[in-house]
C-alpha cells in the first residue's frame, strides 16, 4: 500500500471572497442587527397602547415558571420486580443482595421459585401408584432405587440428576406396567435420561450396558428410551426437591453441617415407596427443619415459612415418617445411602449421634 505522504500538499484550498452583486457591490452577511437596519426605515414606531400590552405580556410570562426535569427535585427508586413488591413487610428480601450477579437471576427468583411450586401440580406422583402393576412391587422398587444410588456414585454424578432419575422412574411406572425383567432396564434408563438432562459431560450409553453387567444393549436402552419419553409427553421438568432446598437453606442462613443432614434426610426418602407421593418442596421443607431440630441450630422463622412454603404442623406427619427411615438406616436397604454420607465427603453426618437422640426416637413413634 502505497503511503499518502503529507495530505496537505495534495488538497487546494480556494481562498473565500465576498459575494458581488451585479453592479460589484460587495453583499454583506445577513444578520439579525443588519435585518433591523434596514427594516429600520419602513418600520413604523409602536404606539403607547401598543407598548403597554407588550410590557403587561412579557410582565406576565415572566411570572410563570416551569421546572426543569434535570434540576427539579424527583424521588429516586430502584426498580422492584413484582414479587419483591408484593413480599410481605415482615419477611426478608434474601435476594437483595444477589442484585449485582447476573447468574443468580435474583429479579426472578420469586417467580421462578412460585413457577416450581405450579410444576409439582401440573406432574404429581399419585400414592400407591403401583396398585395396577401386575409385576412390580414396593419391596422391588426399593432395591432398584438402591441400585441406582450406588450407579450414581459411582459416575460421580449430580444430586439433581440423581432426584430426576427417581421422579422419571416414578412417573413412568406411574403411567405404564412394566414387567419384573424389564425394570433395571428402565432404572438404568430413566438414570441414562436424566443424565443427559442436567450433566455437562454424561456418561456413554456403553458405560451404561457394564456397569449393568451386559444385562442390556445399546438398542434395548435407545428403545426404552424413545417408549419412556413418549410415555412422559417428552416433559422432564418436574421441580426436584434439591431445588426447594437450597432456597430454603438460604432464607434461613443456615450452617453446613445443617443442609448436609437435610441431604442426608431428604435422600433416604427416595427409596420409601411411601413418601414417593410427597411433594418434593415438602420434603425439602421438612429436611431443613428437622435438621435443625436435630442438630439444635434456630428456629423456623417467619422468612423459612414463607419461602420454605410450610408450617410446622404441615411438617410434623412427614418429619416423623422421615425419623422412622433415620433410625433403620443402618441395616437393611437404606445402607447404601447410610455408608454413602458416612464418608468425609459428607462430614459423615450419618454418623452423628443426634441422629439416634431421643428427640427423633419420639418423633418416629407418632402416628
Amino acid at each position: 500500500m502505497r503511503p499518502f505522504g503529507n495530505t496537505n500538499k495534495n488538497i487546494g484550498v480556494r481562498k473565500l471572497t465576498q459575494p458581488t452583486g451585479e453592479n460589484g457591490a460587495h453583499f454583506k452577511p445577513v444578520t439579525r442587527s443588519n435585518s433591523l437596519a434596514k427594516r429600520g426605515a419602513s418600520a413604523k414606531p409602536l404606539d403607547k397602547e401598543n407598548t403597554k400590552e407588550t410590557a403587561d405580556a412579557t410582565l406576565s410570562m415572566s411570572n410563570l415558571s416551569v421546572k426543569d426535569p434535570d434540576t427539579a427535585e424527583q424521588k429516586q427508586t430502584e426498580p422492584q420486580s413484582y414479587s419483591t413488591a408484593m413480599l410481605p413487610a415482615e419477611v426478608t428480601d434474601i435476594d437483595a443482595l444477589d442484585r449485582g450477579n447476573v447468574f443468580l437471576c435474583s429479579q426472578y427468583a420469586k417467580e421462578i421459585y412460585n413457577y416450581l411450586a405450579e410444576l409439582e401440580l401440573q406432574y404429581p406422583i399419585r400414592p400407591n401408584f403401583l396398585a395396577n402393576n401386575c409385576e412390580v412391587t414396593a419391596s422391588m422398587r426399593s432395591i432398584l432405587v438402591n441400585w441406582l444410588v450406588q450407579v450414581h456414585a459411582k459416575f460421580n454424578l449430580l444430586q439433581e440428576t440423581l432426584y430426576l432419575t427417581i421422579a422419571v422412574l416414578d412417573r413412568y411406572l406411574q403411567a405404564a406396567s412394566v414387567s419384573r425383567t424389564k425394570l433395571q432396564l428402565v432404572g438404568l434408563t430413566a438414570m441414562f435420561i436424566a443424565a443427559k438432562y442436567e450433566e455437562m459431560y454424561s456418561p456413554d450409553i456403553s458405560d451404561y450396558i457394564y456397569i449393568s453387567d451386559n444385562s442390556c444393549t445399546k438398542s434395548d436402552i435407545i428403545k426404552m428410551e424413545m417408549t419412556m419419553l413418549k410415555a412422559l409427553d417428552f416433559s422432564l421438568g418436574r421441580p426436584l426437591p434439591v431445588h426447594f432446598l437450597r432456597r430454603a437453606s438460604k432464607a434461613g442462613d443456615v450452617p453446613l453441617t445443617v443442609h448436609a443432614m437435610a441431604k442426608y434426610l431428604m435422600e433416604l426418602t427416595v427409596t420409601d415407596y411411601g413418601m414417593a407421593h410427597i411433594r418434593p418442596s415438602l420434603i425439602a421443607a421438612t429436611s431443613l427443619w428437622l435438621s435443625m431440630k436435630i442438630l439444635d441450630s434456630g428456629k423456623w422463622t417467619t422468612d423459612l415459612t414463607y419461602y420454605g412454603r410450610y408450617t410446622m404442623k404441615e411438617m410434623e406427619p412427614v418429619a416423623s415418617k422421615m425419623c422412622k427411615l433415620v433410625i433403620s438406616a443402618s441395616s437393611g436397604s437404606r445402607r447404601v445411602i447410610y455408608n454413602k454420607y458416612k464418608s468425609a465427603k459428607f462430614e459423615s453426618i450419618s454418623c452423628r449421634p443426634e441422629l439416634l437422640s431421643q428427640l427423633v426416637r419420639d418423633l418416629a413413634a407418632k402416628p
